[in-house]
């Protein structure tokens, strides 16, 4: 089970946080047999620089949260 906190303090733009969520989703899913059967939650705790990522869904910011996820659930992963 998967949880995503993406509160408006750090993504004041909804189509910015769905974005991120729908990253945190989508990179569970490719680490989920690495994974130990439990609850996760993943929160954002810091803004994105709105001057290096303009657009509210722009692909810079996609590549930019998947990446770091990876890094995330490369070091929680199991396998």
């Amino acid at each position: 089970m998967m949880g995503a906190l993406t509160p408006k303090r750090w993504a004041k733009r909804a189509v910015t946080r769905n974005l991120i969520r729908r990253q945190i989703h989508a990179v569970s899913c490719e680490f989920e047999k690495g994974l130990t059967p439990t609850a996760y939650v993943v929160r954002l705790r810091a803004a994105f620089n709105p001057q290096k990522f303009v657009s509210a869904s722009s692909d810079v910011l996609k590549h930019t949260v998947r990446e770091e996820l990876k890094q995330l659930f490369g070091k929680v992963s199991v396998a």
